[in-house]
C-alpha cells in the first residue's frame, strides 16, 4: 500500500546516541511531504485529465463510428439511386424506341395509302381524258358532217314569208 503524507508526517524513528540531526531530518520530510502531496495532486490532476480524454475519446469514436455507417448508407443510397436512374433511363429509351417505331410504321401505312390514291387518281385521270378526247372528237366529228354545208345550202325566201305574214294581220 502506498504511502500518504500524513504516514510520512507521523512516521517517528528512535533515537540512537550518534543519530542523525532531528531537525535536518524533520527538515527533510517536510520537504518530502510537500513533494509528495505536489506528486499526488499532479497524479489526480493527470488521472482527471485522462479520463476526460478517454471519454472524449470514446465520444469521437462513437462520431466515427457513426460517421462510418453514415457514409456507407449513403453509399448504398446513392447506388439505389444510380440502379433506379439507370433502369428509368433504360425504360424511357424502351418507351422512345417503342414510339419511333409506332411513328414510323404510321408513316409507313400512310405513304402506302397515299400511293394507292396516286395510282387511282392516274387511273381515274386517264379514263377521264379518254372520255372527254372521245368526246371532243364526236364533236368534231359532227361539226365535220356534211349537214352544215346543206343547212348552209338551204334558202328560204324571204319576201314570200312577209307576203304571208301581212295577209294574216
Amino acid at each position: 500500500m502506498p504511502l500518504s503524507p500524513l504516514d510520512i508526517h507521523n512516521k517517528e524513528f528512535s533515537k540512537s546516541f550518534r543519530g542523525y540531526s532531528e531537525d535536518e531530518v524533520n527538515d527533510f520530510l517536510e520537504q518530502i511531504i510537500k513533494d509528495f502531496e505536489q506528486m499526488l495532486r499532479e497524479k489526480k490532476e493527470l488521472e482527471e485529465k485522462l479520463k476526460s480524454s478517454s471519454e472524449r475519446v470514446g465520444h469521437f469514436t462513437t462520431i466515427e463510428s457513426t460517421l462510418q455507417k453514415s457514409i456507407v448508407v449513403a453509399q448504398e443510397a446513392a447506388e439505389e439511386v444510380r440502379r433506379n436512374s439507370q433502369k428509368e433511363a433504360k425504360l424511357i429509351v424502351k418507351e422512345a424506341e417503342k414510339n419511333a417505331d409506332r411513328i414510323v410504321n404510321e408513316a409507313l401505312s400512310k405513304a402506302r395509302k397515299i400511293a394507292l390514291e396516286i395510282e387511282e387518281l392516274k387511273k381515274q385521270s386517264k379514263v377521264f381524258r379518254n372520255r372527254f378526247k372521245m368526246l371532243v372528237e364526236a364533236q368534231l366529228d359532227l361539226i365535220n358532217t356534211d349537214d352544215w354545208d346543206h343547212l348552209m345550202e338551204y334558202e328560204v325566201d324571204t319576201t314570200e314569208l312577209e307576203r304571208i305574214e301581212t295577209k294574216e294581220d
